[in-house]
């Protein structure tokens, strides 16, 4: 299992199926970076922003904001994204509103597919490379809490598709260095968060194949949430799942009952494990928190397992 104690990149996409703990490893790396000394930026794109009540502090808007020693967050839009963008690219506040304010205009960059998706990445991207007015970088990593597996991968094809088809000029530009730097595993990478269960297994091993086979983008570490202690052997998980005749209203059927729960999960569990074992990453467990993991303690904690 590797840490992230040496971790060097500049971009971590964190994305995994909906329910894994995602936002929740993506607030427990960020304690951990910073802890490195690294300047680290969150960067938001879920409309249930739960960054703030992991990390116990004020709720986080559309502009930057510093949440603790060394962290800041945002949460990103497509249509702040968008209208920042737009500015950035015309250079004039006139121009921007004689564009951006206009009802047509809005509705027609709101249909052209994939541009809101680009405008919400290519943001947490710029801010990975934004320097200050000195020159230095303003940010050491950008941690990018992505949507679920699905809509994630299909947010990480948008650069692809506009260097292939989209006219030379500044959209292409800007979505050909972020690409570029995508797949440089020096600088970027994905983070996947899975559990070990079947179904966060099975799509894990399909985002997988489709980093490495149509995307060929690097991931940076696979972490495996709420890994629980194994409490039974192989041979008394055969015992326990045999063929059991249980009366719950007695008091000892009810414990093997108990029993039986268990070492079905545990069987899921050492299953899984072995499945996600087969793919080619670095790779975190974090355990199962036997308190509520959805508190500042808690991510703290995970934080130094990182």
């Amino acid at each position: 299992m590797t840490s992230f104690d040496r971790a060097q990149q500049r971009f971590l996409f964190i994305t995994g199926k909906g329910g894994v703990g995602k936002t929740t490893v993506t607030a427990a790396l960020a304690l951990k970076l910073a802890a490195q000394g690294k300047r680290v930026l969150i960067g938001i794109c879920d409309a249930k922003e739960r960054i703030s009540s992991l990390l116990g502090v004020p709720p986080i808007g559309e502009d930057i904001v510093s949440i603790q020693d060394n962290v800041w967050a945002v949460k990103i839009t497509a249509e702040k994204a968008m209208a920042e963008y737009g500015l950035m690219i015309l250079k004039s506040r006139t121009a921007y509103k004689a564009v951006f304010d206009n009802k047509y205009t809005r509705g027609f960059f709101k249909g052209v597919p994939g541009l809101q998706e680009w405008s919400m990445l290519g943001k947490a991207w710029y801010h990975s490379i934004e320097e200050l007015p000195n020159g230095e970088q303003r940010f050491d990593i950008v941690l990018f809490d992505a949507p679920a597996t699905g809509h994630g991968l299909d947010m990480l094809r948008v650069p692809k598709v506009i260097t292939e088809v989209v006219p030379p000029g500044i959209l292409r530009r800007d979505a050909d260095r972020a690409w570029k730097m995508f797949q440089d595993p020096e600088q970027s990478g994905v983070v996947v968060v899975t559990l070990p269960e079947d179904m966060p297994t099975n799509e894990t091993i399909e985002l997988f194949e489709a980093l490495e086979t149509e995307l060929k983008l690097p991931v940076a570490r696979l972490i495996i949430n709420g890994v629980i202690d194994e409490l039974f052997s192989e041979r008394e998980r055969e015992i326990l799942l045999g063929d059991h005749d249980l009366d719950r209203s007695k008091p000892g059927d009810e414990a093997i009952s108990g029993g039986v729960r268990r070492a079905i999960r545990e069987r899921v569990q050492a299953d899984s494990l072995e499945r996600l074992e087969q793919l080619e990453a670095d790779r975190v467990r974090l355990p199962l928190l036997l308190k509520d993991a959805q508190t500042p303690e808690a991510i703290r904690e995970l934080a130094e397992l990182l």
